[in-house]
């Protein structure tokens, strides 16, 4: 299986934030972000795997700033980086001001997904080559976001989580 890179993954989403999209404050649901962000994370998935993929996990979703109603939200995910049959995908959130058509980062998610067959069995997708510093970056955090992920759900034999906390420790 040939090795993609993350610009080959990219999925570009804009939307608009509609009275119905937000709470009592006039501010975007954190729920319709976060549709919004698995959507645009499973097509960059699908493309990287060219498979049908479901989401695994939300690993981390960070709200760090409100967005309001009529913002112009643009979502960008890319794979970070592939295992055997999984790809995590970060997606940056970004809004629009419609006069200057600066967009600034408001929040960011990285999600887990697996690529299946028609059994829902899982299937083996295609390494990854990072190409610039941030994906470089992105790669090699996304692999101790994984080792941790296997500690803390058990997942890793005992004497496996002790030579990870062994390398985390260094840190």
């Amino acid at each position: 299986m040939k090795s993609k890179t993350p610009s080959q993954s990219v999925t570009i989403n804009t939307e608009v934030v509609l009275p119905n999209d937000t709470n009592h404050v006039g501010n975007l649901f954190g729920g319709k972000l976060l549709q919004w962000v698995d959507i645009t994370a499973a097509i960059a998935a699908q493309r990287h795997c060219g498979r049908v993929v479901v989401t695994a996990a939300i690993n981390h979703v960070s709200f760090e700033n409100p967005i309001s109603q009529n913002s112009i939200v643009t979502l960008e995910a890319k794979v970070s980086r592939a295992f055997t049959s999984s790809m995590e995908i970060f997606v940056d959130v970004f809004v629009e001001n419609p006069v200057t058509g600066v967009k600034t980062k408001c929040n960011e998610a990285i999600l887990t997904f697996v690529a299946i067959d028609q059994n829902g069995s899982p299937l083996p997708v295609p390494a990854l080559v990072p190409e610039t510093e941030i994906e470089q970056k992105r790669f090699d955090s996304a692999l101790r976001r994984r080792q941790l992920s296997l500690i803390l759900g058990g997942r890793m034999k005992p004497e496996e989580a002790t030579e990870l906390r062994a390398l985390f420790m260094k840190d």
